[in-house]
């Protein structure tokens, strides 16, 4: 008998395909926000809407980043706004750990739950989440587990 896999694996998966989309060639992400088992809204990472992107002009580097893009969570969070849809509450599924100021943006959108694919960058995300009481589960794409791995 075929096992199905869990919602946290199959809104993971959804949140790699995102990714495919994504225009800056350093770092590919995506991100699904999720309520009640419903999508609610994507992003990946690119440009600013109507302006070049990084994998067609090059990169606009700063202190080794690369700012021409708008991360996936913030573009995830922006379209939900744009089409006036409430993410009070709701889970974000990443590709990547979110960046502190992602983190920042997501925990003030009122996201409860951030489920993660790889860790990128910022530990300060750990202790900030734990004190702010949302659940960080770490899915890495090796994981076949029922639930992932809480890591707070």
């Amino acid at each position: 008998m075929d096992k199905r896999v869990s919602w946290d694996e199959y809104f993971m998966a959804i949140a790699t395909q995102v990714a495919t989309r994504a225009t800056c060639d350093r770092k590919h992400v995506g991100a699904v926000i999720v309520r009640d088992r419903t999508i609610l809204s994507t992003g990946y990472n690119g440009s600013i809407r109507g302006l070049s992107h990084c994998d067609e002009v090059g990169h606009m580097m700063e202190a080794g980043h690369c700012v021409r893009t708008i991360h996936a969570e913030a573009n995830a969070i922006i379209q939900a706004a744009k089409n006036g849809v409430a993410i009070n509450g709701a889970d974000i599924y990443i590709t990547a750990s979110p960046c502190w100021p992602c983190f920042k943006m997501i925990a003030n959108a009122g996201i409860k739950r951030i489920i993660f694919g790889e860790f990128y960058r910022d530990e300060r995300i750990y202790d900030v989440a734990k004190a702010l009481g949302i659940e960080l589960l770490q899915i890495r794409a090796d994981d076949k587990s029922e639930a992932g791995e809480p890591v707070v």
